[in-house]
């Protein structure tokens, strides 16, 4: 069994507020869940409106699986959050 898990900061340079913060954090974990078999969730910095912190999980028999896969979602993860007004 192989396991690889990732975390990834984002500064959320045009958000405002928690609000804005969590439109795109929202918006990013739920497409990640819906388009890869990976597990995600926002891990630190919750109460700072700029910075995002993800963790990414992956789990597979094969380990050329499970870095093709970490490296789809965060090739993935960084052209949403451009798009969003995020970056790495």
């Amino acid at each position: 069994m192989q396991i690889a898990a990732v975390r990834i900061t984002l500064y959320a340079s045009e958000s405002r507020s928690l609000k804005d913060k969590r439109r795109i954090v929202r918006s990013i974990l739920d497409q990640v869940r819906h388009r890869f078999n990976v597990s995600a969730a926002e891990v630190d910095a919750m109460d700072l409106h700029q910075r995002i912190v993800m963790g990414i999980a992956c789990v597979s028999n094969e380990r050329s699986h499970v870095q093709q896969e970490i490296d789809s979602v965060i090739r993935f993860i960084e052209e949403q959050a451009e798009s969003l007004g995020a970056g790495v």
